[in-house]
């Protein structure tokens, strides 16, 4: 039987923690925690399921401390997850077969994301699918990119039972969220040398593009308001990275 190592990398996780661990505790042979400094219940908790912390910083690109999870795994096996996502007893199970029985390196996770509430039908976020298992010494993060895959040393499948995945549960969620994101964007235009004079392109022209395309073309006007609030946030994502960019914004 392989083993299976769960990888993660966490901040003052405790409102997600404990509901992510008990969903995968029972099929572990050990699990590997990078901590990036919490002040909260975070580390009470870890220690709780007799995780393995590893202390570190807290980079702005997170995926740092994540390859630092992969790097510390033992198993043959290594399913890395985020703090706010929860593996259903179907993936649980899904996992255990094929770790024992594939010849890929690496597995698509289809991600189901709940949004206020609101389990995403369409919007561009269902099936949002996610490298998250696979081979030890066969995966590493680029660390580049906010939204980056793993990168896989060999052939890749397809799972076919959901993650879970609560990221945005309030309004104060994806806010808070998305100053994170949009200032690292911010800091791609930094290192790009974007023109500071592209107002029209980054305040109208990429806001309306990104808008259409995830509420017309990818539907998210099945999901309702949820779909439209979805899109308009998303759109606004250019123009407020931007705008910290012009302002010099870390």
């Amino acid at each position: 039987m392989k083993k299976l190592s769960i990888a993660l990398a966490v901040y003052n996780e405790e409102k997600y923690l404990e509901r992510c661990l008990s969903s995968i505790v029972d099929i572990a042979d050990e699990i590997v925690i990078v901590d990036g400094g919490s002040t909260d219940g975070t580390l009470d908790i870890a220690k709780r399921f007799n995780a393995r912390i590893i202390y570190a910083d807290n980079p702005p690109i997170f995926h740092i401390n994540k390859q630092k999870a992969l790097d510390s795994c033992r198993s043959d096996w290594i399913l890395q997850l985020d703090a706010d996502e929860v593996v259903s007893p179907e993936l649980k199970n899904e996992i255990q077969e094929v770790i024992n029985t594939t010849t890929n390196c690496g597995f698509f996770i289809p991600r189901k994301n709940n949004f206020w509430g609101h389990w995403m039908r369409k919007t561009g976020v269902y099936p949002d699918y996610v490298i998250r298992l696979v081979k030890r010494g066969k995966a590493r993060f680029p660390c580049k990119s906010v939204h980056e895959q793993i990168d896989v040393d060999g052939s890749v499948g397809y799972l076919t039972h959901h993650l879970y995945h609560y990221s945005y549960e309030t309004i104060a969620d994806y806010w808070r969220k998305a100053d994170t994101y949009t200032s690292l964007t911010a800091d791609e235009l930094r290192r790009k040398k974007i023109s500071k004079r592209a107002f029209f392109s980054y305040f109208f022209l990429q806001p309306i593009k990104i808008f259409v395309v995830f509420f017309i073309q990818k539907k998210g006007f099945i999901d309702g308001i949820y779909g439209f609030l979805f899109s308009l946030f998303s759109a606004l994502h250019v123009p407020i990275a931007y705008w910290k960019y012009l302002k010099g914004e870390p």
